[in-house]
Order: structure tokens, then C-alpha cells, then sequence
């Protein structure tokens, strides 16, 4: 969930302003599976997913916005995005989607390529340390919200 939450802390500039988490645990005695829900002080809001236990790999972030639905499927390396259209002949509007289909990488390869180089000042810092700890302040928000409810 980590990585989730540190892309939205750079798309979301606001400060969480509730957060509501469950967690339990099913395999270990940590907890296996978690679900956020964060409300951002702008009025954002984030819903996160977490799991050990789940039998299919999923990594989306879906995005709402007015008349706009954004799909990033970070496996395949694609995203969906699908928004209406005025239609001229009829009273609903038509929705309408386009794909885009990036270069396709391997994510922790990037990763470590991009942090060897800044480590050696030959590349931008990608995540600076004030966004990592913005990141981990959220999971520990989190995570203390979730054991609170698994306790209960």
C-alpha cells in the first residue's frame, strides 16, 4: 500500500483530514488485508486496498473526476479513460474512451535505475525525502486506524 499512498500524497497536495481503516488478519497474525478510506482537507477522496491474501495480482488507481474516469492498470501498463461527449441527436451524452498504451518497463528496475543515479547526483531525485516520510506518515495513520477496528 505504500507505493499507493505516495502517489496519491503527490497527486492529493492536501493534508488528510479523516481517515477511516479496517484491516484483519486471515494467514498470519499481522494484519493480511486492509481498506482505507482518506478524506483529504480539499475534499479528495482516496480509497485504498491492500492484500497478502488475495488469489488474483491487482494493481489499479482509478481516478473520478466530473464527466471524466480514469483507469490505470499499473500490471498490464495501461490506461482506460472514458469521459462523455455532447451528443447532437439525442439528450445523453455519449461516452466516449481512449487507451494509451505506454512503454512497457519493469517498475522496480525504473525504480533502482532512478535512485542509483540521483544517489550519484547523475538524475533527478524522484521521491524526496519529504515526500517518503508524508507517505509513511499516511501508512501509520492508517495502520493505527486499522488495528484500532480490528481490536474492537
Amino acid at each position: 500500500m505504500i507505493h499507493d499512498l505516495d502517489i496519491i500524497s503527490l497527486l492529493v497536495p492536501s493534508r488528510p483530514a479523516n481517515i477511516q481503516a479496517v484491516g484483519i488478519p486471515i494467514l498470519t497474525k499481522r494484519i493480511d488485508i486492509a481498506n482505507a478510506r482518506i478524506q483529504f482537507e480539499d475534499g479528495c477522496v482516496a480509497n485504498v486496498t491492500a492484500s497478502r491474501v488475495s488469489m488474483e495480482k491487482i494493481r489499479k488507481l482509478r481516478l473520478f473526476h466530473a464527466q471524466e474516469y480514469v483507469s490505470l492498470d499499473y500490471t498490464r501498463q495501461e490506461v482506460a479513460i472514458f469521459g462523455l461527449r455532447p451528443s447532437p441527436d439525442a439528450e445523453i451524452p455519449e461516452i466516449v474512451s481512449r487507451r494509451l498504451t505506454p512503454e512497457r518497463v519493469e517498475p522496480l528496475e525504473e525504480e533502482l535505475k532512478a535512485f542509483l543515479l540521483a544517489s550519484r547526483g547523475m538524475g533527478p531525485v524522484e521521491c524526496t525525502g519529504e515526500e517518503g516520510k508524508r507517505a509513511l506518515e499516511l501508512a501509520l495513520q492508517i495502520l493505527r486506524q486499522a488495528e484500532i477496528s480490528h481490536a474492537q
